[in-house]
């Protein structure tokens, strides 16, 4: 992997801080097929390490108990050649590994994947905030103009790929109405966006085989990429439904793994019942990825980790992207924090630019850091 020769063995961790950071999407995110409106503030926590001087910033859930015990550990008690980071600091590793590409400066991609890389290096993407905002209309009509209006807003902003939340009659509206009412939508989102765009669906688990099958047939048209999260992982039914796409010939892949998996979902992958696992990059944490990967690449399962509400997710996504084979695409949930300059990164043609400066490629405001530590958030 790497080695660590050029730290400084008597560099040791001299401080931790937290704070939850706020702020807002560009609109407020509806329902899925499982939940209630998602609302228009994201938040996440802040962690800030300090060792040897040197600060790094990322997004991590430690607690401050949690914290406390790891003051003074060096650097050779945190990395290690094997996983990068020894399993007692895995909470931290986002921003241990700011921290480390912050000391080599080198952005994250290019610690991770050590190569000569295009600057700016550009890796796919696509928009992930098409819910469901349409439930207050009794029009199907409507709510189609009103979804079109929403992916035409993500096309103008760059992107080239969307995946818009299905499974409204699961709760929130009657079956087959809403089922309907999905249909229209995801086809009315094709005739908007055009023929060029990469669709997927997420479905959340709101559906059945059946209705899986419904929509995918009549949504043919629309040339889908991916289903996200049909029903609950299932091989009996993936093994049918897998079968029933080779007969209708549909290429559409089938992706599923955030949340509480099935524990065997990466052995089915295996045995070609996924196309694409979906862990969360966050809680799945990067080491992780990086070992899963290996694995994956072997049979030809793709990666696709989940991200969404957890802002720091987009910008960790796209930097990780290089260092993960068969990465699809990074899913991007558009929103903005004070305090946190994220104009190091741009989306265009479907691509996001990635800068090349040193750590996670973010500029965080320091003061204003300090100071909402000292408001809400704690110190070790």
């Amino acid at each position: 992997m790497t080695n660590f020769a050029d730290l400084e063995r008597n560099w040791r961790i001299e401080k931790i801080e937290q704070v939850l950071m706020k702020g807002e999407r560009r609109r407020l995110a509806g329902c899925n097929a499982r939940l209630g409106v998602h609302g228009k503030e994201v938040s996440f926590p802040l962690v800030r390490i300090t060792i040897g001087g040197i600060t790094g910033y990322s997004w991590s859930r430690i607690s401050r108990e949690a914290a406390e015990t790891m003051i003074g550990a060096s650097v050779s008690d945190i990395f290690c050649e094997e996983q990068w980071i020894k399993d007692r600091f895995q909470s931290i590793q986002f921003p241990l590994l700011d921290w480390l590409a912050k000391v080599r400066d080198i952005p994250v991609y290019q610690l991770l994947s050590p190569r000569k890389w295009e600057s700016p290096l550009s890796v796919p993407c696509y928009d992930t905030s098409l819910y469901f905002d349409d439930l207050h209309l009794s029009s199907d009509k409507d709510a189609v103009a009103l979804l079109q209006e929403e992916a035409m807003e993500g096309y103008n902003e760059g992107f080239r790929g969307f995946k818009i939340k299905v499974g409204r009659g699961a709760m929130h509206m009657d079956v087959m109405a809403g089922t309907q009412r999905d249909i229209a939508i995801v086809n009315g989102i094709r005739d908007a966006v055009g023929p060029q765009c990469n669709i997927s669906i997420d479905a959340n688990n709101g559906y059945n085989l059946n209705l899986t099958k419904h929509v995918l047939k009549e949504t043919a048209q629309s040339n889908l990429l991916w289903l996200e999260e049909a029903f609950h992982e299932d091989d009996r039914l993936y093994r049918n439904l897998k079968e029933w796409l080779a007969e209708e010939k549909l290429n559409v892949l089938i992706t599923d793994g955030e949340g509480l998996a099935a524990g065997p979902i990466v052995e089915w992958a295996e045995q070609g019942l996924i196309d694409a696992i979906q862990y969360d990059l966050k809680d799945y944490g990067i080491v992780n990825w990086l070992k899963l990967a290996k694995r994956l690449a072997k049979s030809g399962v793709k990666a696709a980790p989940h991200n969404y509400g957890g802002f720091y997710g987009n910008f960790a996504s796209a930097q990780v992207y290089p260092a993960i084979e068969g990465f699809m695409f990074v899913e991007w949930d558009e929103a903005q924090i004070p305090g946190i300059d994220t104009s190091g990164y741009r989306i265009k043609e479907g691509k996001i630019s990635v800068p090349s400066s040193p750590g996670f490629g973010l500029h965080i405001d320091d003061a204003n850091y300090e100071n909402k530590v000292r408001a809400y958030g704690w110190t070790v």
